[in-house]
């Protein structure tokens, strides 16, 4: 759990009253089943720490762009930016071939409104089974080959066809996850007397651009002395993936640029048994974004099964970056008791519960 307090990991001004509207975004698939589960989990734990929520129901995603030709609709945009400080966002199930006119709407959204930082700690739970794990990603969220800057052209030796893709990395995004990063491992410091930071690379092969990446995380750790109680670490991101796999324990704050974050944090989800279990935010300067790490799952859509358990610590994700530390907590407590008890879970975790009894479960808890 990420114990941080009110505006301590972000550079967004936090409104002092206890009164939050939530932009609720299903998208496609198991988004819409899980989403509303999102929404009953902050209505019940509002009343019980003095905050009133309200929410905007908001489209985006593969069937909003067959409805409407727009994938993240102007409006949707609008809603986040002026009138929500906070939102859960589902799915989306995108086309794994090129569709004219079609981009994915969550990257689309973290451009637009500045979401520089995707953070999903990733944590192991008595009952699982699994080696202990207790660390988190730091995704740089914005820049990388995710600014979609790609060509095709025919190669005039060959005749054949050949893609590019631009890879960007600027100081100022780097900048900005290397703090929220360092933050973070330096409240675990607080928490637990030791923290590290690994900073994730290939400059050993992309010298400018993950050159930068590596320059600009080292500069930042170096260059406040609040930082030098928190071990500095490097590491190349195929011996990552290695040493992940193998020996978790050996690590604790992970900070690494987009693509590379993304590779990562999907396959650390393996470690603790399932992506039905970690949650995301999307940090910007004016709002925050709860997002399960699942994606869409239209293998099991309409079935009963999807696992619930993500978004609900999306949203508790949501709460702590919203500075509501206390109600976070109390909801991470609630899910971690339903996963020890080993008793009602999803397939995904080995059991033949519904999402829906999970959903149960962990509101009557709390």
């Amino acid at each position: 759990m990420l114990r941080v307090g009110r505006g301590q990991l972000s550079t967004r001004t936090y409104v002092t009253s206890k009164s939050f509207t939530i932009g609720l975004i299903p998208g496609d698939g198991i988004g819409k089943e899980v989403i509303p589960v999102g929404r009953k989990v902050l209505e019940k734990i509002g009343p019980k720490y003095g905050v009133d929520f309200k929410y905007i129901d908001l489209q985006a995603g593969w069937q909003t762009f067959l409805d409407t030709g727009k994938a993240l609709p102007d409006d949707t945009v609008e809603q986040l930016r002026n009138n929500c400080q906070g939102a859960l966002f589902g799915a989306v199930q995108s086309p794994t071939t090129k569709v004219q006119g079609y981009s994915s709407p969550i990257v689309a959204l973290r451009k637009a409104l500045g979401l520089y930082a995707n953070i999903r700690p990733v944590k192991s739970v008595d009952g699982t089974g699994d080696r202990p794990v207790d660390l988190v990603i730091a995704r740089e969220n914005t820049e990388d080959l995710y600014i979609k800057s790609e060509r095709t052209y025919i190669d005039k030796e060959t005749g054949g066809r050949v893609a590019e893709a631009i890879k960007r990395i600027s100081e100022h995004a780097t900048r900005n996850i290397a703090n929220i990063a360092l933050e973070i491992a330096l409240q675990r410091l607080k928490e637990k007397g030791h923290a590290t930071l690994t900073v994730t690379h290939k400059s050993n092969v992309l010298s400018q651009s993950d050159g930068l990446f590596r320059e600009i995380c080292k500069s930042v750790y170096q260059s406040n002395k609040k930082f030098a109680n928190v071990q500095y670490n490097e590491q190349i991101v195929d011996s990552m993936v290695y040493r992940l796999f193998k020996e978790p324990q050996c690590f604790d704050v992970i900070v690494a640029p987009n693509l590379y974050g993304d590779i990562l944090s999907d396959g650390a989800a393996a470690l603790v048994g399932s992506l039905g279990v970690v949650p995301s935010v999307n940090v910007g300067p004016n709002i925050v974004i709860g997002e399960p790490c699942h994606g869409s799952a239209p293998d099991i859509v309409g079935q009963g099964i999807a696992n619930p358990i993500a978004t609900i610590r999306s949203a508790a994700l949501l709460l702590e970056f919203l500075g509501l530390p206390e109600a976070a907590r109390h909801i991470e407590k609630v899910v971690d008791e339903n996963i020890r008890e080993n008793k009602i879970k999803t397939p995904d975790l080995g059991g033949n519960s519904t999402g829906e009894q999970v959903a149960n479960d962990i509101l009557s808890r709390i």
